[in-house]
């Protein structure tokens, strides 16, 4: 499947993971940089497949629980990437676009959540 030609949030996701993916691998290979740059990969990837998993959800309330995730590793995402930004360890004019996609990817998500949460009441 063509995960990047899909429209919305799951498109915004996969090209957001692609672009963390090259923040990663242009950071230095030893000590707290790989570390916080292995967390972040991990969180940042996370909020695409959880988008993913949310579509294929049987159920109502399982397609609710990725959405939860998704939005959990998005803000878990920032975390990581306002440490390297504040360590100095990457360039902020590299991070400042990818704060500013997972933030918007984490207000999408929230939006959501909370659509979803009025509905079913």
């Amino acid at each position: 499947m063509d995960y990047s030609s899909n429209s919305g949030v799951q498109k915004r996701a996969y090209q957001f993971a692609l672009s963390v993916i090259t923040i990663v691998d242009n950071l230095p290979v030893r000590g707290s940089a790989a570390v916080i740059g292995n967390q972040l990969l991990r969180s940042a990837t996370s909020i695409g497949a959880n988008i993913i998993e949310a579509q294929a959800a049987s159920s109502r309330k399982d397609f609710k629980n990725f959405l939860n995730h998704a939005l959990k590793s998005a803000n878990e995402t920032k975390y990581w990437l306002s440490l390297l930004r504040d360590s100095h360890k990457a360039e902020s004019g590299t991070i400042a676009p990818a704060l500013k996609e997972a933030s918007e990817i984490a207000n999408i998500l929230g939006a959501s959540i909370v659509t979803l949460k009025k509905k079913s009441e």
